[in-house]
């Protein structure tokens, strides 16, 4: 996500970050190459232009050209105003005090509308809620077909009427099925259209009038760039939005629609697929994307996305193994799978000071399947004592992974590194622990 545009604000912004004394040539200077960034990942102009004067207003102040670190004051300046471009705070669902919570997910076809309502859906489960999907495409019997399939998958019920090709009757007696089956959110999923046209805007404006939705949803596709702007402000003109999620962000390297829609809608992003797995979907938070745009990492996010993988017994439990040193090389296996499942490529892109070239290399899955064939091919005293891997034993272990004894040697130091660091966090040597302590499950 924002590749590109976060390679070079990270360059403009290291060069400010040593200045310990900036001169207004200086900044102008610095604004221009921050211009240039942000143009040529497709921001609309007129918020490029709105951003730039904010900046330079605020940096251009006594008190920062005058500071001992007016490099990393205007360093700060220029995350606070990408973070107001972003949205400034964290928006929620728009959920109903009583009865079902419907929420109307409408874009142009081939914006990723449907598989977003599975993600939604997946995402809702797990905040405790009991989903319904609707599928209201009838225009595009993939689009049903699709709908079920994801449902299928995920457990989660979908109605549907082949054969009808009335969205209001549809959502009708789609309402009566999630009385029937006590589902407290009903997520319709619309049809689109390769352009926005009157026809479209009428039987969405119609279905928004029945539905009497508590969250219309714009779902825009983040690979777009500007015309993400005009697809916004035209369904918003027309139908009237509450909020936007983006998709294929994974796969856009610029970012232009994500900082430009809020802006000129005026209405948050809530939500940014990240990913083509149903868990791929985050919340959007315009503080942490922003600093992760300008390398400063997302320790939050990343440690949300580990307490969604442990139990609260099993992150007491693995805070205890390493608290009385019993980490074992068995501990360090599960702790590889778990943070494979979480993105290797993603975590690395949430650290904070992770060089570019490390954050955009691909991580090789075959380097991991060797950590767990070697560790399979230990004994269980030699997983839980290192000490005792002598070079006979190092040497039957490399001929029963198909390794070499070298990869052995690499793999139990890394081991008694992670050991230590652990070891570190849990006693609170560890900068991030503070943070992690005030999480559920990381005491």
């Amino acid at each position: 996500m924002f590749e590109s545009l976060s390679d070079k604000l990270q360059n403009i912004t290291r060069k400010l970050r040593g200045q310990a004394r900036i001169t207004e040539k200086d900044l102008k200077e610095m604004l221009r190459e921050v211009k240039l960034a942000l143009l040529e990942a497709d921001v609309n102009y007129m918020v490029v232009k709105a951003f730039i004067k904010s900046v330079e207003e605020k940096a251009l102040g006594e008190e920062v050209m005058k500071s001992l670190t007016p490099g990393q004051q205007v360093v700060k300046i220029v995350k606070d105003e990408l973070t107001t471009m972003l949205g400034g705070t964290d928006s929620k669902l728009n959920m109903a005090m009583h009865g079902p919570t419907v929420i109307m997910l409408i874009g142009l076809q081939g914006s990723g509308k449907t598989t977003l309502a599975g993600k939604l859906a997946n995402y809702l489960r797990k905040q405790g809620k009991k989903p319904l999907m609707v599928a209201c495409d009838v225009y595009r019997p993939a689009a049903i077909t699709q709908l079920k399939t994801l449902g299928k998958a995920l457990d989660i019920p979908v109605y549907s009427e082949e054969d009808n090709k009335d969205v209001i009757s549809i959502t009708k007696n789609a309402f009566k099925e999630a009385n029937s089956k006590m589902c407290d959110v009903i997520l319709i999923d619309t049809a689109g259209r390769l352009q926005v046209d009157e026809v479209l805007m009428d039987e969405l404006v119609r279905l928004k009038s029945f539905a009497k939705p508590h969250e219309v949803m714009l779902v825009v596709d983040g690979m777009v760039g500007q015309e993400a702007v005009n697809v916004a402000s035209a369904f918003n003109e027309k139908i009237g939005i509450d909020s936007i999620s983006l998709t294929k962000l994974d796969s856009d390297t610029r970012g232009g629609a994500a900082l430009s829609v809020k802006h000129i809608t005026g209405k948050p992003i809530k939500f940014a697929s990240v990913g083509e797995k149903m868990n791929d979907l985050e919340m959007f938070h315009p503080e942490r994307v922003a600093s992760r745009i300008l390398g400063m990492g997302d320790v939050l996010t990343v440690i949300e996305q580990a307490e969604e993988l442990y139990a609260e017994e099993e992150a007491e439990d693995l805070e205890r193994k390493i608290r009385q040193n019993e980490f074992t090389l068995e501990d360090f296996r599960k702790q590889i799978k778990k943070i494979r499942k979480m993105g290797m490529n993603k975590l690395m892109s949430m650290l904070p000071g992770i060089p570019s070239e490390l954050r955009n290399a691909e991580i090789d899955e075959k380097q991991i399947d060797k950590i767990e064939a070697i560790i399979s091919s230990m004994t269980n005293k030699e997983k839980r004592d290192t000490s005792i891997l002598n070079a006979s034993r190092r040497k039957r272990i490399a001929a029963g992974s198909g390794t070499q004894v070298s990869d052995v040697n690499q793999l139990v130091g890394q081991y008694e590194q992670m050991r230590k660091m652990m070891k570190d966090l849990s006693n609170g040597k560890n900068p991030l622990a503070n943070l992690m302590g005030k999480r559920k499950g990381f005491r």
